[in-house]
């Protein structure tokens, strides 16, 4: 099961992603108010829904599920760990797209407002969680400041989210989840970002199980070396 998943998660999201860009750029209509620049809809609110959502969500999940005794593995947090480096990546996309979104429509590439600020400060928390990760320690000693780190992090998220109601920002409001569930777009463009939604959570997933293995044998590396240490440390001391 685990071969053919591998076999097709990968191409079928590569190939849903350039459908997406070819309904988008060439099939949908443009906007009567933004023309073409409203194709970036069928990226940047997909790219920022896996970022936030998706990958910040399932590290905050895999880091409670460490820290609870009942559950505490070491597979929950090479989980947190690929889901936070794939999710920057992500964050970093969605930063660049809403520049470039932005620039036309606000005149500027970047401004201080909430939710563009509140979305850096969310990469630089979690560039500051891989950083962590690379300070030596016993592994359960990383994990556990890893997963403190990620749910400290992840408090930031329902700011990002709620920021456009809490305060007076450039950014527009949801446009489909919004606090009333009423979309505010219609026929080929509803369905074309309904599919850029589908096409970018499976490419994440694709993503964080390529390097979930990573990380499994990156720590298996780590293990077999601290191993051969301690064998040969033994060796001396008995030829001592």
């Amino acid at each position: 099961m685990r071969k053919q998943l591998d076999r097709w998660l990968g191409p079928l999201a590569f190939v849903l992603v350039a459908l997406d860009v070819w309904l988008g750029l060439w099939i949908t209509p443009p906007d009567q108010v933004q023309g073409d620049y409203v194709r970036l809809v069928y990226v940047h609110p997909a790219v920022a829904w896996v970022a936030l959502y998706v990958a910040f969500g399932m590290a905050g999940l895999c880091s409670v599920l460490y820290l609870w005794p009942r559950t505490r593995s070491l597979a929950f947090d090479y989980a947190a760990a690929a889901a936070v480096e794939v999710g920057v990546v992500f964050t970093i996309l969605t930063c660049i797209t809403g520049a470039i979104w932005g620039r036309p429509t606000w005149g500027v590439w970047w401004t201080w407002d909430a939710r563009l600020t509140s979305t850096a400060l969310l990469a630089v928390m979690f560039l500051g969680y891989l950083a962590l990760r690379r300070v030596p320690a016993e592994p359960h000693v990383r994990a556990r400041r890893c997963a403190v780190m990620a749910l400290v992090a992840a408090v930031d998220v329902p700011i990002v989210h709620f920021s456009v109601n809490w305060w007076n920002t450039l950014h527009q409001g949801a446009t489909v989840l919004n606090a009333n569930l009423s979309p505010r777009i219609h026929g080929s463009m509803a369905w074309t970002l309904l599919l850029s939604f589908i096409a970018f959570t499976l490419l994440f997933v694709w993503m964080v199980i390529a390097r979930y293995r990573l990380e499994v044998l990156r720590h298996s590396g780590e293990n077999k070396d601290l191993d051969r240490a301690l064998s040969e440390r033994r060796a001396e001391g008995a030829e001592a």
